[in-house]
Parts: C-alpha cells; sequence; structure tokens
C-alpha cells in the first residue's frame, strides 16, 4: 500500500492549535474513484479558518523535528470551534495535479495520465483519493499550476451569476471586489452584459477592476462613497449583493442605498419601503466583528449566508457538468490566476510565511506543492 505526506490541523481542548505534517496509507480507488499526484493546491481565503480557525498566530511557533506548528487561541474563542475540538483534520479544499491511477469505470480509466482540477478537503497531500466526479479534466497542456483554482472561485463567481438569474435579480453588489474572485466575477459580467456594482477599499484596487473593463467602482475609503454608491445602484438596478466582509455596516450601506432607488419615486404614505425585494447573501468573513443593522430600508429585504457547495446542491448535474466545462475551456482566460509563491510543506508551517498568506492582501496569492523539497 502506497503511502503520501499530508497535512492536518487540531484544535485541542486546552485551546491549543496543532498543524501538523503525517503519514497516511493510500487506499486502491474504487471503481468510479481516481488517485490525483497534486502538484498545485492554492490557499484560499476559505481554507484558513479550517487551516487555523480562532489561534493567535502572532504567537504560533514551528518544531521541525515534529514537523508540526502550534499556537494558542485567542482567549474565549474555544467555543466557536466546539464542533471540531480535539479532531485531526484534513485541509485544503482544491488543488491539481495528475491522475496516476483509477478504479475500472471507463471514465475513470480516460482520466489516466491527465491534468486534473479536484474538490476534496483535502488536497495539502502528495496524493488524493476522490471520485470521478470531483474533478474537472483539462485540456492537453495545461499545467496543474494553472488548473490548481478551478473550484472555489470560478465556481463563486458563475454561482452568483446563476443566483441572480435565478432569483430575478438584473444586477449586483459584490464587496471586496478586487479579489481574484472578484475579477473573475467582473469578466463574465462584461461578457454577459450584466451590471456590477464593485465596492473596493482604495484607488489601487478601483483601477485594477477599470483596467479589466469594469464600469461601476465605488472605494469606500473616499468620503463620497454612499454618495457614488447610491449613484451606481440607480444606474444599475442591483437589488442583490454578495459580501465577503461579514462584519461593520456595510450590509446596511447596501441596503440602504437599494431602498433609497427603490422608493425614489414613492408618493404618499409609504410605511413598508419599496416593494421590490433587496437580498444580501453573505458569503465570506474578512472581518469577524459584528454585523451592524441599521434598520433603514423598509419591510422587503434578507440577509442571508450563501455556501457554494450549497448553491451547486441546489443545480442539476448536467448544469453543473456545464460549469465545469465552462472552466475548464476559459482557464487561461476569465479564470486564470496569479500566484505569488509557491511553498512546500514546511513553508506552509512557518510562521513568517504563514503570517504573509493570512493576509490576504490584494493581489497575493500562495499555493502548496506537495512535490516540493
Amino acid at each position: 500500500m502506497q503511502s503520501s505526506k499530508q497535512l492536518f490541523t487540531l484544535i485541542t481542548s486546552a485551546g491549543q492549535l496543532e498543524m501538523s505534517l503525517r503519514d497516511i496509507d493510500l487506499p486502491a480507488p474504487k471503481a468510479h474513484e481516481v488517485i490525483v499526484r497534486i502538484e498545485a493546491a492554492p490557499i484560499n481565503p476559505s481554507d484558513m479558518w479550517p487551516m487555523f480557525g480562532p489561534a493567535d498566530l502572532e504567537k504560533a511557533s514551528y518544531d521541525k523535528d515534529k514537523k508540526q506548528l502550534i499556537a494558542p487561541l485567542h482567549q474565549g474563542m474555544l467555543s466557536r470551534v466546539k464542533s471540531r475540538i480535539d479532531q485531526t483534520l484534513p485541509i485544503g479544499n482544491e488543488g491539481a495535479g495528475t491522475v496516476v491511477a483509477a478504479g475500472e469505470h471507463p471514465a475513470a480509466q480516460a482520466m489516466l495520465g491527465k491534468t486534473v482540477a479536484v474538490l476534496s478537503g483535502a488536497t495539502y497531500a502528495q496524493y488524493c483519493c476522490v471520485p470521478m466526479q470531483a474533478c474537472i479534466v483539462h485540456h492537453e497542456g495545461i499545467t496543474a499550476k494553472q488548473a490548481a483554482s478551478s473550484f472555489v472561485n470560478p465556481l463563486t463567481a458563475l454561482g452568483m451569476v446563476e443566483t441572480m438569474h435565478m432569483e430575478g435579480h438584473t444586477a449586483l453588489v459584490h464587496t471586496a471586489a478586487a479579489s481574484a474572485l472578484g475579477q473573475m466575477l467582473n469578466k463574465i459580467c462584461v461578457a454577459q452584459g450584466v451590471h456590477v456594482v464593485n465596492i473596493v477599499r482604495n484607488q489601487q484596487q478601483a483601477d485594477i477592476l477599470k483596467n479589466i473593463g469594469a464600469k461601476y467602482v465605488c472605494d469606500s475609503s473616499d468620503p463620497e462613497f454612499k454618495k457614488h454608491l447610491l449613484q451606481a445602484i440607480d444606474e444599475t438596478g442591483a437589488t442583490l449583493a454578495f459580501d465577503a466582509i461579514g462584519g461593520g455596516d456595510l450590509i446596511s450601506d447596501i441596503l440602504t442605498a437599494m431602498e433609497k432607488v427603490g422608493s425614489k419615486d414613492a408618493k404618499g404614505f409609504n410605511t413598508y419601503g419599496s416593494a421590490a425585494n433587496k437580498q444580501v447573501y453573505i458569503y465570506g468573513g474578512l472581518d469577524f466583528s459584528p454585523t451592524i443593522l441599521n434598520r433603514a430600508y423598509g419591510m422587503t429585504w434578507g440577509i442571508g449566508g450563501w455556501l457554494l457547495m450549497r448553491f451547486l446542491g441546489k443545480l442539476q448535474p448536467e448544469r453543473v457538468v456545464e460549469l465545469h466545462k465552462l472552466v475548464a475551456n476559459e482557464i487561461l482566460t476569465t479564470f486564470a490566476t496569479t500566484f505569488t509563491d509557491e511553498l512546500n510543506f514546511e513553508q506552509a508551517m512557518t510562521p513568517t510565511v504563514v503570517a504573509q498568506y493570512n493576509a490576504k492582501k490584494t493581489g497575493e496569492k500562495y499555493y502548496i506543492n506537495p512535490s516540493k523539497n
């Protein structure tokens, strides 16, 4: 039986994070499974909470002999992760590599030797055994590095537009919009003629989006941000928003602007506000402070969470396959990802390097190559 080195994370009942590199036995693939030699696995913001939880990474240390990163949890945060306490868990949502073994199903056999992207939750490993349905087969000549970010960002961006159509909206608002995902969303929407109101933190981020064709970009650091947001929502008619931040009062500002646009022609009593539904989905947590709602947007609104896997579960399997093919066809254009650096296992657990990728800076993205020494 072949072995594989793999990263795991553990939060103990004593309030300590332990991320470690371990050897595991690789199972023989079942009929519908393939074994992928992982050559590039991105570190996404959605990976960092499973990896570190509420650990105080400024106090982290790395034991080279044990191949283990250790850090205490922030005071009073253990209850936030009670469902995973004292459980050793795999990490890594997605990655890409070469299929080196396959079960006897013809479709699995057809993947042998091909570059595929995988979604498994355990891709920070030398080898990954996954169902063939969890793979996107890429075209010949595409490298693992180019294919590494095929699921989380591309399918989230596509899912946002799908959600917009499914729920009857015609335009949308996106926060933290200069991210790799935000850039993909703009490329999709430019191609489809859909308006996106992009909210960014500074002029540099605004320039990034304008250079790829974004028409509506609002800088939250601008003193006239709320005025510009209102104008952009008025011109686009956006009644749907996707928020990657979570905390603070930005969601409330978005809903308030939507309500002002929806009620601008109202006459007489307008007790309950505009009739058009205003919906915000929180899909990220860049800010863990409380979400502040200043109720100034009538009674027809909603706030909820949006998760990629639960959204995909609502689609017909045939539609999911179509989205996979779209990603494969446009992995070098719409869904291209630029990486800042390639890390091996030890680098990924070194506190100074962790601090770099955990900062989640716009334009910086790292990936792990389990084959790198």
